[in-house]
């Protein structure tokens, strides 16, 4: 299945192939604050229809993952880093991908505020 995703204004805007068989919900700092409910995938399945220059990105303790941010409105609508063996993944936010039920998804919690 193929969704479509976006900032709240529409500036970033990309696609992303795949099937949501769960979601995470990370308890750190930053997805916490976010409100994230993270789908991973690897990076070469997320097509951003927006340059790769429209959008921002943030990092902060490791530096390991890039928090990536419209800077218009400041939705944070994915971000990108490296699974523990080294593959390049993109951590989708589900919140922003269209026609996804929140409520019917099976939600993981991760315990990051305490790695």
């Amino acid at each position: 299945m193929e969704y479509t995703g976006s900032c709240h204004c529409g500036k970033v805007r990309y696609t992303v192939a795949g099937e949501i068989g769960e979601v995470t919900e990370c308890n750190c700092s930053i997805c916490r604050r976010r409100g994230y409910l993270l789908w991973f995938v690897p990076r070469k399945q997320l097509h951003l229809q927006t340059p790769d220059s429209d959008l921002c990105s943030y990092t902060f303790n490791t530096h390991r993952i890039r928090h990536r941010f419209c800077p218009t409105c400041g939705s944070a609508p994915f971000g990108e880093g490296a699974d523990s063996m080294g593959n390049v993944m993109a951590a989708v936010n589900v919140r922003c991908l269209e026609d996804v039920d929140l409520a019917g998804l099976k939600v993981r919690h991760f315990d990051g505020r305490n790695l």
